[in-house]
């Protein structure tokens, strides 16, 4: 029986540790590793290179989304599945524009992740029943109308947007230098150019930006 490697990848340690309790019971599965924010869940993949990464959408420091589009793009053969809260179609118009293999909802049944782990390690796609249903529904160019906006219209490189989820958190640029390990003039360079590419030149209006578009939770 040939073993499916999986990395869980969530910033709340009860939902982490009962996943990994649960999906260790089955004969096929070994969970390698367990990320607490989406850059994490990237230097794990690199060095774990698990089969299967189940990915959390908001999560600190790197949202899911942009971990899943960074990930799907350095190591092409991990698969992505998103497991998360969020239950509208903009979410999952861009988990699968990041390179997701399938999305979840957090109500979904362990037996159904379980599933859904092996669908997508044998090449397929899942997406929760429910999830299913509506894109089933939509026709291709009402679904990619969904989320369209000003962050698709002048997509932000994957600097950028981890620039801009960290501003958004309240991180200074000295803070952010670390973090991100260059230096505090290539961070204020960042910020200005993500500035002027959406026309934002406050730090509300980027936090506000951030929320609208899903790259951080509100936490309203």
């Amino acid at each position: 029986m040939n073993t499916i490697k999986i990395l869980i990848a969530d910033d709340h340690t009860i939902v982490r540790e009962g996943l990994h309790s649960m999906l260790e019971l089955e004969e096929d599965f070994e969970v390698v590793g367990e990320a607490r924010n989406g850059r994490e869940a990237i230097h794990l993949a690199v060095d774990l290179l698990p089969h299967v990464i189940l990915m959390d959408i908001s999560m600190p420091q790197m949202n899911g989304l942009e971990a899943t589009r960074q990930i799907v793009k350095a190591i092409p053969m991990i698969n992505v599945l998103i497991l998360s809260g969020h239950n509208d179609d903009a979410y999952v118009q861009k988990a699968i524009d990041s390179g997701a293999r399938g999305y979840m909802i957090k109500q979904i049944s362990i037996q159904n992740v379980c599933k859904a782990i092996r669908q997508v390690h044998a090449g397929k796609r899942f997406f929760s029943p429910s999830i299913s249903e509506r894109i089933k529904r939509l026709s291709d160019n009402f679904f990619g109308e969904l989320v369209q906006s000003k962050y698709q219209n002048k997509p932000l490189t994957s600097r950028e947007v981890e620039i801009l989820q960290l501003v958004a958190e309240g991180r200074a640029n000295k803070q952010m230098a670390a973090e991100l390990m260059i230096g505090i003039k290539t961070v204020e360079k960042h910020r200005e150019h993500l500035m002027a590419k959406l026309d934002i030149h406050e730090t509300a209006g980027l936090t506000r930006y951030a929320i609208r578009t899903g790259i951080v939770e509100s936490c309203a």
